[in-house]
């Protein structure tokens, strides 16, 4: 980046971005103007006359169209930009471009736990599920009881960890909302990441252990208990047989140890929360750079958060590697808008307030910035929610926008590890696949800088290109990989943020 205020992210914009605030009058040499407002950071500027009704161009994109005209030196934002949804074509492949693969011997490689049937953890933990919140109470009970005092005999365990859910009745069954919520907890009960596992139910729920287990093919076994609150004798029984379960396992997941492995057994959740003006120049691309490096390495990236490719779903469709893999993209938005018609929901365009505040002025700007993450190389697969993920590469999972509920989905689909980058600074963490934050911005960063693991506002500050960064992260996500704790993980973060889609009626 130069020394300039101001940031052109293609020839063909008629917006530019405002590295740092600009003053009512300032000089813009390299435009031959002043501001006709004050701009903040982030916040984009007309880099000449925009026509009322015509398009709003960034990152050669179409972002809106100007509601009214605006003159050169203006700021542009929500109050002179207007959504206008158009047809865009799907252009099935034309982009994918073939992935230069680094050959299998010189592969990157991490330190992980290798499981029995062959799946690596980057973690190991013990995790204890309820099937229902009927349990949430006593599943906390039990692993409160392993506290780091109780664990020190243990010392390759990571902790033992509840993930409570609100869920498990209450609900239709079959419904499309039981089969998510099922596929949620059997993809953290089979995570790589959890050495052992206890499922935990009241006894009178729609969502019956014995049937859970069965269904959703999980084998049990010492690493693999269950227990029924009905059945033991209630809550006090249930807390010591659980802890007794969990006793019982611990020397078992204490007997891994980490040992070297290829990246390739690395899979990425892609996430993105508190985004601003700067996610879509630098920790976003970055991101996608280090996600390029991931798949040449053999690896998986899963982009999520449905709603927020709208508007840029053509830039993954074009990379879809067959027709059929892009239309089922399609066909997931197609899903999402006929879900929010008539239930007072929001899929209009209008993002939230700290994504306005930070410069973005709708969905589609946030969408363009948001499919950054995924790189550049091909899109293999589209997944629903919490679907086991076989394809490596480059692969979508349907989720919702909200992050914690994405990044839940992620790690139930088999991601390992959690890639996540904030703008105006978020405070998410995650298990039993931790999470890794990176900043957009310097600023925030210095601010929030015990929260933040990676600052890819560097690249503003002119200290690295984005390949670079690309690079820095590819070198931190085999650094956490192999254990080193991220930012959220030193903080304890992540025993409240499981958080399964909620898709149907409460009854």
């Amino acid at each position: 980046m130069t020394a300039s205020p101001l940031i052109r992210l293609h020839p063909a914009d008629n917006v530019l971005v405002a590295k740092s605030p600009l003053a009512l009058g300032q000089e813009l040499p390299e435009l031959g103007l002043r501001t006709r407002a004050q701009v903040p950071a982030g916040h984009k500027i007309a880099a000449r006359r925009i026509a009322a009704g015509e398009p709003v161009r960034k990152y050669d994109t179409v972002i809106g169209s100007a509601a009214r005209d605006i003159e050169a030196g203006d700021y542009v934002h929500t109050h002179n930009v207007a959504l206008v949804d158009f047809d865009r074509d799907p252009g099935f492949g034309q982009d994918v471009q073939p992935v230069d693969y680094v050959p299998h011997e010189q592969r990157a490689r991490f330190m992980g736990f290798v499981r029995e049937d062959g799946r690596v953890g980057t973690r190991n933990f013990i995790g204890i599920l309820s099937s229902v919140n009927c349990s949430a109470t006593v599943i906390k009970r039990i692993a409160a009881h392993f506290t780091p005092e109780r664990l020190a005999a243990f010392p390759n365990v990571d902790g033992v960890a509840a993930f409570a859910q609100t869920s498990g009745c209450g609900m239709s069954s079959p419904s499309e909302h039981f089969d998510v919520l099922r596929r949620t907890l059997a993809g953290y009960a089979r995570h790589p990441n959890l050495a052992g596992v206890l499922i935990v139910g009241l006894g009178c729920e729609r969502n019956q252990v014995a049937e859970l287990v069965t269904s959703q093919g999980l084998a049990g076994g010492r690493l693999l208990r269950t227990l029924v609150m009905q059945e033991v004798g209630g809550t006090l029984e249930t807390i010591e047989a659980g802890v007794a379960a969990i006793e019982e396992m611990l020397p078992l997941a204490n007997a891994c140890r980490r040992q070297s492995v290829p990246a390739s057994h690395i899979k990425i959740g892609l996430e993105c929360g508190g985004s601003d003006g700067f996610s879509g120049i630098t920790a976003n691309p970055a991101l996608g750079a280090a996600m390029d490096i991931l798949v040449r390495h053999g690896g998986t990236a899963i982009l999520s958060e449905t709603p927020e490719i709208h508007g840029v779903e053509y830039m993954l469709t074009r990379r879809a590697v067959t027709p059929q893999v892009g239309q089922k993209l399609l066909d997931r938005l197609a899903w999402w808008e006929q879900y929010t018609r008539g239930q007072n929901a929001q899929f209009n365009g209008v993002v939230g307030p700290g994504n306005q505040a930070g410069g973005l002025a709708n969905i589609f700007e946030k969408s363009l910035g948001s499919a950054m993450k995924g790189g550049t190389t091909p899109l293999q697969a589209v997944y629903e929610y919490a679907e086991p993920i076989g394809q490596a590469g480059f692969v979508f999972m349907d989720s919702p926008g909200y992050d914690p509920v994405a990044v839940t989905g992620q790690i139930a689909s088999g991601a390992n590890l959690i890639c996540f980058t904030t703008g105006r600074g978020s405070m998410f963490g995650s298990k039993p696949a931790p999470t890794i934050k990176l900043a957009s911005n310097s600023p925030m960063y210095r601010r929030l800088e015990r929260d933040m693991d990676i600052n890819c506002g560097a690249i503003l500050d002119g200290e690295v290109d984005v390949a670079q960064m690309g690079q820095r992260i590819f070198d931190a996500i085999l650094r956490h990989a192999s254990g080193e704790p991220t930012k959220s993980e030193t903080l304890g973060l992540g025993d409240h943020e499981f958080v399964p889609w909620h898709l149907g009626i409460v009854s």
